[in-house]
């Protein structure tokens, strides 16, 4: 929310202060209901301790696909836009995306068109989300163009919350293991320590190995934090330039096993938004650059740049996408049939049907092998460690039994 310094008069006399609202009008509404007559009110600058911080896009998914629907029906049972955002707007439980349509009331109640009043709330609408308002403006199918974003977001939601699932799995069994082993090594493992220098004797090597390996952990715990939090911030660091989000990108692609779900993903979004931009008859060499924008991969928007290039100088779309490796020739061959009939936006949704198919296949057959594995490695660590501590005791209690 916004913070406005506000004048005005009460039944006590003139009173200044700062009320909070998402818009100008709010706050003076605000104010008229506490019983002050509004002389001025005037939006204070956001400060670094009173705005809010934001990583990504503030909007899930999820939110998204329920409001575009419910926008959708609204409007296909006669409500007007203006009472469609504000019915909307209070029903939606997303903070940002209220505060978005706040904004977009007043601006269509100033005569703005709604793609323009969504396009100023850059930080809630991506540019796909824009040009297909504009497209469903242009032709008079605006419900209609709400349901297929719907359709297309839902989409892209699912196929996101697969690669996430298969991704995250192994992630967090990784960050339990690690956990489990540092927990052993600094607080159970030290106890040991002092009865097996009473007893004397030479201990096994797994023994001195994991002893060794406590006494260093004990040392330089914070070394092993401080090394895991910078290869996570070092990752998000390199992801914000374009520069280097290249070489990321080409990592994951490139990763035995989730490189190529990752793939299947990224041209799932890729060929799932261009079908449905050229769907809603937006101008090719547009869809192109909103996709190149969107795609979240630097090595296809770099793909996709390329083939807009070649159509702008004549030449035909799917060359750039037959010479590059992480094109696989389906999707080549799919658009330039596409091409070839004039049927594109058909031919796009199938392959995307295709990959959100596979994406979904590949990440259950994934999770399915790698419960074991990982179950398998968290058992290997815990039992290296406790085999480790019940070696020598064992020697110890033969000693002890024998003497």
């Amino acid at each position: 929310m916004a913070r406005f310094k506000y004048t005005g008069r009460d039944r006590k006399g003139k009173k200044t202060g700062i009320v909070t609202a998402d818009s100008r009008k709010e706050a003076i509404q605000k104010l008229q209901k506490t019983g002050v007559r509004v002389i001025d009110v005037q939006q204070l600058p956001e400060t670094l301790f009173t705005k809010d911080i934001m990583i990504g896009n503030p909007v899930k998914l999820a939110h998204l696909v329920i409001f575009l629907r419910q926008f959708s029906t609204l409007i296909q049972a006669g409500v007007t836009i203006i009472d469609a955002t504000v019915i909307l707007s209070e029903q939606t439980e997303s903070k940002a995306l209220r505060k978005a349509l706040v904004n977009i009331q007043q601006e269509l109640r100033d005569g703005i068109h709604l793609s323009d009043a969504c396009e100023k709330q850059k930080k809630v609408f991506e540019p796909l989300f824009i040009n297909m308002l504009r497209a469903g403006e242009a032709t008079g199918n605006l419900d209609e163009t709400l349901d297929e974003m719907a359709t297309h977001y839902e989409k892209q939601h699912r196929t996101k919350q697969k690669v996430k699932a298969a991704m995250s799995y192994p992630a967090v069994v990784g960050v339990i293991a690690i956990g489990v082993v540092i927990f052993l090594l600094v607080s159970v493992v030290p106890t040991f320590v002092d009865m097996f220098n009473d007893f004397g004797g030479e201990l096994p090597a797994i023994t001195k190995f994991v002893i060794g390996a406590s006494n260093w952990m004990q040392q330089y715990w914070y070394f092993v934090i401080g090394l895991i939090l910078l290869f996570f911030g070092g990752i998000w660091a390199l992801k914000q330039r374009k520069e280097t989000k290249y070489y990321v990108d080409l990592v994951v692609l490139r990763t035995p096993i989730f490189g190529k779900i990752a793939q299947k993903a990224v041209l799932a979004r890729m060929t799932r938004t261009l079908s449905s931009l050229f769907s809603n008859s937006v101008p090719i060499l547009q869809a192109m650059t909103i996709v190149e924008n969107v795609v979240e991969n630097e090595i296809i928007a770099r793909v996709i740049h390329k083939s807009k290039d070649s159509l702008e100088s004549g030449g035909s779309l799917t060359e750039p996408m037959k010479k590059h490796w992480a094109f696989p020739p389906l999707v080549s061959h799919m658009i330039a049939i596409g091409e070839e009939t004039g049927s594109l936006d058909t031919m796009l949704s199938k392959v995307a049907d295709f990959y959100e198919s596979e994406v979904e296949a590949s990440t259950d057959q994934l999770k399915s092998l790698i419960e074991p594995l990982m179950i398998v490695l968290l058992a290997g660590l815990v039992g290296t460690i406790v085999t480790s501590i019940l070696v020598p005791m064992f020697e110890i209690f033969n000693t002890v039994q024998t003497s």
